[in-house]
């Protein structure tokens, strides 16, 4: 038995989810914590790597022993966990829910795709409560730059080689995704969101999809380039890359419903 965790985080102090030589990264946090809840070291399995600066409200990991010690072994009821992670995590890290999955699962090979949102600020002064939370961009978008937003989200949309949305010097090779959907929607004090579902992605494609989008919003791209700019498979042809502050991990598919535990 594995124990699956849904994690929320505030990925602003950390160099991203996966260990790494130089930097805090959140699996060394949650493989500390783990140790401390269960006593014994345990293997923490991560859905996705995700980037330095990049939030999560719904972040998959497996648990398990690194040492065979039963099926039995986790003596905690799973509709506790987040309870007894709570004091062994920092105040940015949450463990929000848990299930029990069989041996065999893997959070990230058994994904059968994820959904991202992007958050830009373009409220009309400074919010600091969105600071290091969304992507302050200072130049007004119109009503007719929100609307060319949302007509250029959804050329977005189909199987593609998304060559052009992703970061030059990657070393991918296969660069073919299914974006399920993609869509921008704004709140009246000045939020927009860019949602975007797919099958997997590539090295900072949700940022670039970002940065293409609000290059769209002010008359720097055109809305009906984008698929020319996806047939071409031009990075330098897409848009900027938009800093990591506004990107959150919001959702994980796979392809039987989990059934989360979060007792009161």
């Amino acid at each position: 038995m594995k124990l699956l965790l849904k994690i929320t985080y505030i990925g602003t102090d950390y160099s991203g989810f996966q260990c790494q030589k130089n930097g805090r990264a959140i699996q060394n946090i949650l493989t500390d914590a783990a140790q401390k809840v269960f006593g014994f070291p345990c293997n923490v399995t991560g859905c996705s790597r995700t980037d330095a600066g990049v939030h999560a409200t719904c972040f998959c990991a497996t648990v398990s022993p690194k040492e065979d010690r039963g099926e039995d072994w986790c003596s905690i009821p799973v509709g506790k966990l987040h309870k007894a992670f709570s004091p062994c995590l920092p105040w940015d890290i949450a463990v929000v829910a848990a299930a029990e999955m069989p041996d065999s699962f893997h959070p990230r090979y058994d994904s059968k795709g994820k959904e991202y949102k992007y958050k830009i600020w373009n409220g009309s002064a400074d919010d600091p409560f969105t600071v290091n939370r969304a992507y302050r961009f200072r130049r007004k978008i119109t009503h007719e730059g929100f609307r060319q937003m949302q007509m250029a989200a959804e050329k977005l949309v189909g199987i593609n080689d998304y060559s052009a949305f992703m970061a030059s010097g990657s070393k991918i090779e296969d660069a073919v995704r299914t974006v399920y959907y993609a869509n921008v929607e704004k709140t009246e004090d000045g939020m927009i969101t860019f949602t975007v579902a797919a099958n997997g992605f590539l090295y900072n494609m949700v940022r670039i999809m970002a940065g293409t989008l609000l290059e769209c919003a002010v008359g720097k791209l055109k809305t009906e380039d984008i698929p020319a700019i996806i047939q071409g498979k031009d990075r330098s042809k897409a848009g900027f890359t938009a800093p990591p502050e506004g990107l959150y991990l919001s959702r994980v598919f796979y392809e039987n419903e989990i059934d989360w535990k979060c007792d009161q």
